[in-house]
């Protein structure tokens, strides 16, 4: 009986045991559903939220990215119109422009303009003097680029690219296209921006955020449906992240953005939440706690399963990776049956289409190279017999007949239960052997001329220190003599003697009859002065047409003296070139001094100083320096230091000079001519001052400075009813080559008709660049007038003449002054007057002395009269007195 209960109760329990467990299963599933329910909600809000948060931080930083990047272009392309419209712009130009485009708020780095694509100007020029010159047509690495912005005519963006000078950037390459006069638009070239990425990523915000969110930029060479990242983790794309798009007018990017932890991170709550529930199902069932444990310990395992397979598959993609980018060859070997397996890379090496189709020994075999293939295929079956690791290198014929190199590796292994397979890996090696045998050659080429180098090393030394046309020492073995004289000399007499020589017409023997011409007549001046000097002395050519005659030893002035004549004498006799005979002269500077008192640097400027002074005097001449000639030059400089000064103080003023109608002497104009008003020399003519002012180069300013006393005096004039139609004023060569001339003139506001400009004959108006052609014309079209002034000395031709159409041509007063004595002067002062009346220009006179001139020059038909006779220049209160006198038309 005891037994049978025993028996009884143990099947009632395990029948409760059962129920028990039906419903712990039952409020299991309710709890988990309950769970699972609140879990999975929580997670969408908090997901939902997060993709808000991150939408909305990407969306700042995609504006901020693109206003920044938009910006760059569009200042770039400011420059691009500007240069459409200036295609002659020089490196000068360019630079002011590029200068204040990147003074503004962006990131670029530097711009470069390649006129028909070959860069011809940059900014800055510091750092970036090796990419002048650079054809984008050869140099593969811009040459895509470039033709792809010609052909598309719009922006093409391209990077981010690694830059020289560190960091990466990206470069925007903008076509210039500008219209000829025609009205055809043709290509001009390429204008390239560099844009610094670091500087991009941080002002536009990217480098800060990617503290709080992960963030990838894809897109590159703004390709904005491409996959390249090229900023931030790749791996965020295959995690839904948010996207927002870049767009600018020629491409864009694309950017991608997830939390940091990703989308499945817990909500902050989640923890509390799930006490909460783990609390109830407690208070509901404790045996649900064992079961929760069994389920934690089994998913664990599935995360570590899909743990494991997620770096199964990161290692085959990264050993996908390995074997394309090393471009080796994969093939598998059957043992038993022969069969190989061959990947596309190996197929490529073998010269055989990728098609899948299986290989067998004879595939391998017959593309051996007959001197190769005993020891190849003894290498293999060897291996495959010892199961030892294979290695072997052999030659192969691809089916088109091309030999290569071949590097093989490979191991036996067998599989449980299956057949032996060799694997193993080729390498086409044939870059590596040519380079081999390159070497190989190189170093027995190396061997053969190093007796060549040896031999040459002397020729070398001598051709550096050697002028290689006339055979004479060069500057460099001249300043080592001087060297070696002053420390040689150190303590005792180092007495020497300089002979600066300079050819005289030798740029014209060059520019008449050629190159060639000019380098016979420098080798005929070399024997010359190896002919004329002492055994001692040292000659040397330093340059150009400039030779050097180094006497060591002091030698006195008259010693001198006598071989530079000598010399000039010499020189002077013609020298007969193909048939046309050559006459030169030189002219010669003479310095001296012992260097360990003078350095030899300074008795060089000296002797070069005195050949200045030597050609100034008329050359074919010697010229000694000396103290005199050193006090020219003080003066010289204290003349331009007063100048300087002049300008700061307006110590330039005015003077003005009538002109009158030659038949009726009614005022026509009045010539504003500069005058010097020293404070302690008094006032001073041009002559006292002009050649030190163009020396300086401020000859434009002091033209500006009488021009606008010019324009102030007339406008006084007119105000007080003076009869004084018009005012000229002299504009020199450097102020028509001002790029800002027309700029300034606008703003002085000049009424049509009343201001004239006398151009010099020697600006070379056959020659005019376009620059200075722009400016004559621009200067027409606000209404100035046009005069030539000393007509007949310079160098202006008819066709000038055609294509200036000067309003005036002002006779020069060498012309004018003996008509009154030649009648040969006459004749050509009337050609002239004729000249400018058949191209309806009229002709003023400069040089009127006397009654004489001004009945001689009305019957010539001469328009205007100026001098002397009329009056001489005055300032500027005197005018007002001289007009109301009249006393002009009393001596006329």
């Amino acid at each position: 009986m005891a037994d049978r209960a025993r028996t009884v109760m143990s099947g009632m329990g395990r029948a409760v045991f059962r129920a028990s467990n039906i419903s712990t299963l039952i409020a299991l599933i309710v709890i988990g559903i309950a769970v699972f329910y609140a879990e999975h909600q929580s997670r969408e809000v908090y997901e939902q939220s997060q993709r808000t948060m991150v939408l909305d931080k990407v969306a700042l930083v995609r504006a901020q990215l693109e206003g920044k990047v938009n910006s760059n272009l569009q200042l770039v392309h400011g420059l691009v119109s500007v240069i459409a419209n200036e295609p002659d712009m020089d490196q000068t130009r360019f630079s002011a422009l590029a200068a204040y485009l990147m003074a503004q708020e962006n990131q670029l780095i530097n711009i470069a303009a390649a006129p028909g694509l070959v860069v011809e100007m940059v900014y800055p020029v510091a750092g970036n003097t090796a990419a002048l010159g650079l054809d984008y047509m050869t140099d593969a690495a811009q040459r895509d680029t470039a033709v792809e912005a010609r052909n598309s005519r719009g922006i093409v963006l391209a990077g981010p690219l690694d830059l020289v000078q560190g960091g990466t950037g990206f470069i925007g390459r903008f076509p210039v296209y500008h219209t000829e006069d025609q009205g055809r638009e043709v290509f001009w070239g390429i204008v390239s921006a560099v844009i610094d990425a670091g500087r991009l990523y941080d002002e536009s915000g990217i480098t800060g955020l990617e503290d709080e969110i992960a963030i990838a930029i894809s897109g590159r060479d703004g390709k904005a449906d491409a996959d390249g990242v090229f900023h931030g983790d790749a791996a965020i794309l295959a995690g839904d992240p948010v996207r927002a798009e870049v767009a600018w007018p020629s491409g864009g990017w694309t950017i991608s953005a997830a939390p940091l932890g990703g989308w499945g991170a817990d909500p902050p709550n989640m923890t509390i939440q799930r006490l909460g529930m783990g609390l109830a199902a407690a208070l509901i069932l404790i045996p649900i706690i064992l079961m929760g444990r069994l389920n934690e310990e089994r998913r664990r395992r599935i995360i570590e399963q899909r743990r494991r397979e997620t770096e199964l598959a990161r290692v085959s993609r990264r050993l996908e990776l390995a074997m394309a980018t090393s471009q080796m060859g994969v093939w598998d070997l059957d043992i038993a049956t022969g069969t190989l397996g061959w990947d596309a890379r190996t197929n490529e090496i073998f010269g055989l289409p990728a098609d899948g189709e299986p290989r067998n020994y004879a595939h391998w075999a017959d593309r051996l190279h007959p001197d190769d293939k005993e020891l190849a295929e003894r290498e293999f079956h060897e291996a495959i017999a010892s199961a030892s690791p294979y290695v072997s290198n052999f030659r192969i014929f691809t089916p088109s007949g091309q030999l290569r190199h071949v590097r093989a590796l490979g191991s036996v292994y067998q599989d449980k239960g299956e057949a032996p397979r060799l694997v193993g890996v080729n390498w086409d090696a044939t870059l590596d052997a040519e380079l081999s045998e390159a070497l190989m050659r190189a170093k027995t080429q190396a061997e053969a001329k190093n007796f060549e180098l040896e031999t040459a090393k002397a020729r070398i030394e001598h051709n550096a220190m050697h002028d290689p046309l006339t055979g004479l020492p060069n500057r460099r073995y001249l300043d080592h003599i001087l060297e070696m004289h002053t420390r040689e000399s150190a303590g005792a007499a180092g007495h020497v003697s300089i002979l600066h020589i300079d050819l005289d017409r030798f740029k014209q023997i060059n520019d008449t009859l050629g190159h060639a011409a000019g380098d016979a007549m420098l080798i005929h001046a070399a024997h010359v002065l190896k002919a004329w000097a002492r055994p001692s002395d040292f000659v040397a050519r330093i340059g150009g047409d400039e030779f050097v005659i180094l006497c060591i030893g002091r030698k006195s002035d008259t010693e001198l003296k006598a071989l530079s004549e000598r010399i000039i004498a010499a020189m002077r006799k013609p020298v007969t070139y193909q048939g046309h005979e050559c006459r030169f002269g030189v002219s010669i500077g003479i310095a001296g001094g012992d260097v360990t008192a003078t350095p030899a640097t300074q008795l060089l400027v000296n002797a070069d100083i005195a050949l200045y002074r030597a050609k100034r005097q008329g050359r074919s001449r010697a010229e000694f320096f000396s103290e005199e000639l050193q006090a020219e030059i003080v003066t010289a400089k204290r003349v331009a230091d007063d100048i300087l000064a002049a300008l700061e103080n307006n110590e330039f003023v005015a003077f003005y000079q009538p002109q009158v109608d030659a038949k009726t002497f009614d005022i026509v104009g009045m010539e504003a001519l500069a005058r010097w008003k020293h404070p302690t020399r008094g006032m001073l003519a041009p002559d006292a001052f002009m050649a030190v002012a163009e020396e300086l180069n401020v000859v434009a300013a002091i033209d500006k400075l009488i021009l606008e006393q010019a324009l102030a005096q007339h406008r006084e004039w007119t105000a007080a009813g003076l009869p004084v139609p018009r005012v000229s004023v002299n504009v020199s060569a450097r102020r028509l080559n001002d790029k800002g001339l027309i700029g300034t003139l606008r703003s002085l506001d000049i009424a049509p008709g009343t201001v004239s400009f006398e151009l010099v004959e020697s600006i070379y108006l056959d020659e005019r660049d376009s620059l200075v052609s722009w400016n004559i014309d621009q200067i027409k079209e606000l209404g100035i007038d046009i005069e030539i002034d000393d007509f007949g000395t310079g160098y202006a031709s008819i066709v000038s003449l055609l294509q200036l159409r000067p309003n005036r041509l002002k006779i020069d007063r060498q012309l004018v002054m003996p008509i009154t004595q030649s009648e040969e002067q006459r004749r050509l002062v009337a050609s002239i007057v004729e000249i400018g009346a058949s191209l309806g220009i009229e002709a003023i006179a400069e040089g009127v002395e006397t009654r004489e001139h001004t009945e001689l020059l009305a019957e010539m038909g001469c328009a205007a009269l100026q001098g002397y006779f009329i009056a001489r220049p005055m300032a500027a209160e005197r005018v007002s007195e001289f007009l109301a006198g009249e006393r002009w038309r009393v001596a006329g």
